[in-house]
């Protein structure tokens, strides 16, 4: 039993170390290469490979090849192509564009995007053989891909990398060891086609006729428009931090040298916040726990619009990113967790790519888009050409703006999703 727990810490702590070695990194990455501007579409693209690669995978999965050995093949393919993609900043320096390194970044994230819910799948497939509670045993498992992703941003804050493509180097070998490693992971199971299967069976589709249930319908509305509040602060909190860099007052400000670490407190959040899942679904239910993650949202936006890199500004950006580990794991994993125990095991993997299509997909596309209009109406653009106190003025306008998108949704929530909870 620990032996299994072990397997799938190992796991998660790769899986998400290969995205924290850029996600919050390389919009400073762009910045510096002079494609401040083509950051929404960065992150953008994550979103939409979403739309369809998860799902896409989660089929292939439950249908043709078990999802340990389909997580190696995608991290294989991952590691190649975010390695192309890193050989290709190194060849061209500060004269790379935007044509020669998104191509390869795209073909990346389109294989490394379906890992999250793949390895949602393999984790609660190992913890039911081994007759495990996945509510009280998969929260601490995941704790482990949270430390993998702060371990990442640790590494490319203090050597440098956060300002250049070796980032993506580094994502590049994290993917490589996990790619090999999952073909060693237990065995999940397949469904064998039936003769008399209907279309939709035939083509893996069943996890799509979840829409049909009004309950199920309204949780992936809703988690898309969380997903658009994550792809915002993903794409546009460290160039925010990295901004105050132009005024000498904050210029040699830790904060402001060290964005990445800063927003790694995030992370450091998360691992603990992760540890409370368990209590508070069994003791709240889902409906309360992903109404306190809208307004950690909410919180998240309004404290980084009114912080500063010094005195108590930097104590409102620390409170900031306290609060995202509230935000992201209660909407997150819980929603995983909900997801698991309202479906079917024969679909679990296509109703986790599910998730992640309207979490990751339609709303990392459509809040990457949306944020990059906002920020870049509110400050002329990620590169500081305005006086420096109206750039400012202009990033804590787009925050306050995200603030209350996050409220006005999560009051949404409240009154159109009905659920009843029953306290065990």
């Amino acid at each position: 039993m620990k032996g299994i727990k072990t397997r799938l810490i190992v796991m998660n702590f790769l899986i998400f170390a290969s995205w924290g070695a850029y996600l919050c990194s390389l919009g400073i990455y762009l910045g510096n290469v002079g494609m401040g501007a083509n950051i929404g579409s960065f992150f953008a693209i994550q979103g939409i490979v979403s739309l369809f690669m998860p799902a896409l995978m989660g089929i292939v999965a439950d249908r043709w090849i078990p999802a340990q050995k389909l997580l190696g093949i995608c991290h294989l393919l991952s590691a190649l192509f975010i390695g192309l993609a890193g050989f290709m900043g190194m060849k061209y320096g500060d004269g790379i564009t935007f044509g020669r390194i998104f191509p390869f970044y795209a073909l990346s994230v389109a294989f490394f995007m379906p890992t999250i819910a793949l390895g949602n799948s393999v984790s609660y497939n190992a913890l039911n053989k081994a007759g495990l509670d996945t509510v009280k045993a998969y929260p601490p498992i995941r704790v482990f891909g949270t430390i993998g992703f702060i371990v990442s941003m640790w590494i490319v804050n203090f050597t440098g990398f956060k300002d250049s493509y070796m980032q993506l180097f580094v994502s590049a070998g994290w993917s490589l060891i996990l790619g090999i490693y999952a073909f060693t992971l237990p065995e999940c199971p397949i469904s064998k086609k039936q003769e008399n299967a209907s279309f939709v069976d035939a083509l893996g589709l069943r996890a799509f006729t979840l829409f049909k249930d009004p309950k199920m319908c309204i949780f992936f509305i809703f988690s898309f428009l969380l997903g658009m509040c994550l792809q915002v602060t993903n794409g546009f909190c460290t160039p925010y931090l990295d901004a105050f860099k132009n005024v000498e007052e904050y210029a040699n400000a830790f904060a402001v040298k060290n964005s990445v670490f800063l927003s790694s407190i995030s992370q450091v959040s998360e691992t603990l916040c992760i540890l409370l899942i368990p209590f508070f679904l069994r003791k709240f239910g889902i409906k309360k726990v992903m109404i306190i993650a809208f307004m950690a949202w909410f919180l998240r936006f309004a404290l980084l619009g009114a912080g500063s890199p010094t005195g108590f500004g930097l104590v409102l950006f620390i409170l900031s990113m306290i609060v995202y580990g509230v935000a992201f794991d209660f909407y997150n994993i819980s929603g995983s967790l909900f997801v698991d125990q309202n479906t079917d095991i024969s679909i679990r993997s296509s109703a986790q790519g599910v998730f992640m299509m309207m979490t990751n997909g339609l709303g990392a596309t459509v809040g990457s888009f949306c944020a990059g209009a906002i920020v870049n109406r509110f400050t002329g653009g990620i590169d500081p050409i305005n006086q420096f106190d109206q750039l400012m003025t202009g990033w804590s306008t787009a925050w306050y703006i995200f603030a209350g998108f996050a409220f006005v949704v999560g009051i949404l929530f409240a009154i159109l999703f009905k659920y009843k909870h029953e306290v065990n």
